[in-house]
C-alpha cells in the first residue's frame, strides 16, 4: 500500500471524557474491498488517533501486496485485529464481522478511503455517552478541499425525496424544496444536531445500541445500508445526530472496482429499501414497479460521467 496525499493535519493528544473509564474503550471497524492507495493513509491516521484502543480491519478482498501488508500490521500492532478468508461477502455483512469481532463498548464505523481528522473519535464518543438509546452519530464528512461532502448529512430518504432529489427538482421548486434530501449546503450547526440520515463514512454507535438494532441489514450488500440503519434507529425511537466537529476527510471513488458495478449495487440497494419501507399496497406497488427505474438510473450514471469527461 502506498501513501496517497491528502490534506491531514497532525493528531494531538485528545482525551476522553471520565465517563468512559480510564481506559476508553473505543473499536474502529473498516471493511476492506480493493480500495487503492487511499486504505494504507486511512489505516495509519486511525492508528494514530489516541481515542482508538483498536481497529478491526475485515478484509473482503485486497491486492495481494495490500493483504500481506495487512497481515504484518496485524501481527506487528496489538490494537490491529485483521479478519480475512472469508471473500467479499458485501459491506453490511463485513461490518457486521467487525462489529461482533470487535471488544470496544463504543463502535466507530469508518471507510477505508476515510481520513480522521484531530479528535473526531473523541467528540463522537464524548456525544453518545448518556444519550438516549438507541443513538447513531455521525461526523462531518469533508472533501479534499475541505468543503462539506454531498450526503454527510441527509433528509428523509424516501423515494418521491429520492427521485426529486435526483432530478433537481426539489432545489427548482419552491413548493418542492422540503423534499431535497441533501442539506450540505445549509448552515452547519454549532454543535450536534438531529438529522435524519448520516453519512456511514465515519459514524459511532454505542454496542448495546447497535445489537438492539441488530447491526446491518445484510441483504444490502454495497451501499444504502447506512440509510437503512439511521431508518431503523428512527423506527425504534431513537435519536440520529450529525456532528459538525467530528471531521474526517472522505476521498470517495477510490476503489479499484468498476464505477458501473458500484453504482448497480447502489441502485439495487435504493430499490430495496424503498420496498422494504413501504407500507400499504399501493406503496409497496409502486416501490415494485419502479425498482428496475431506480436501478437503470444508477447504471447510467457512471455511463454520464464518462460521457462528460470525453466530452469535456
Amino acid at each position: 500500500m502506498n501513501g496517497i496525499a491528502a490534506p491531514i493535519v497532525a493528531l494531538e493528544a485528545v482525551e476522553l471524557p471520565d465517563v468512559l473509564g480510564a481506559h476508553p474503550s473505543v473499536s474502529v471497524v473498516m471493511v476492506v474491498y480493493m480500495t487503492g492507495e487511499a486504505l494504507h493513509e486511512s489505516v495509519a491516521c486511525a492508528l494514530r488517533d489516541p481515542s482508538v484502543s483498536e481497529l478491526v480491519i475485515v478484509d473482503n478482498g485486497s491486492t495481494d501486496a495490500d493483504a500481506s501488508e495487512l497481515r504484518e500490521l496485524a501481527q506487528g500492532d496489538q490494537r490491529v485485529v485483521l479478519l480475512a478468508g472469508h471473500g467479499n461477502v458485501g459491506f453490511a455483512r463485513g461490518a457486521n464481522l467487525g462489529a461482533r469481532k470487535a471488544k470496544g463498548d463504543i463502535l466507530v464505523f469508518l471507510n477505508p478511503d476515510a481520513f480522521l481528522q484531530p479528535g473526531c473519535i473523541a467528540e463522537l464518543a464524548r456525544e453518545i455517552v448518556g444519550r438516549p438509546a438507541p443513538c447513531i452519530i455521525g461526523g462531518r464528512v469533508l472533501n479534499a478541499d475541505l468543503t462539506e461532502q454531498r450526503g454527510a448529512r441527509r433528509g428523509d430518504i424516501t423515494l418521491i425525496s429520492a427521485l426529486l432529489s435526483l432530478s433537481r427538482l426539489a432545489e427548482r421548486v419552491p413548493a418542492w424544496r422540503h423534499y431535497e434530501v441533501h442539506w450540505e449546503g445549509e448552515a452547519s450547526p454549532e454543535g450536534p444536531a438531529p438529522v435524519p440520515t448520516i453519512s456511514g463514512a465515519c459514524f459511532c454507535m454505542r454496542r448495546e445500541d447497535f445489537d438492539f438494532v441488530k447491526g446491518f441489514d445484510e441483504k444490502y450488500f454495497l451501499h444504502v445500508e447506512d440509510v437503512d440503519l439511521c431508518w431503523r434507529v428512527r423506527r425504534a425511537g431513537g435519536l440520529v445526530l450529525f456532528h459538525p466537529k467530528a471531521e474526517v476527510v472522505h476521498l470517495g471513488h477510490t476503489s479499484l472496482t468498476s464505477p458501473i458495478r458500484v453504482e448497480f449495487h447502489k441502485g439495487v440497494g435504493l430499490a430495496r429499501y424503498f420496498r422494504k419501507r413501504a407500507v400499504g399496497i399501493g406503496q409497496q406497488v409502486t416501490a415494485w414497479v419502479l425498482s428496475p427505474i431506480v436501478v437503470a438510473a444508477a447504471i447510467v450514471r457512471p455511463l454520464l460521467w464518462r460521457f462528460r469527461g470525453r466530452a469535456g
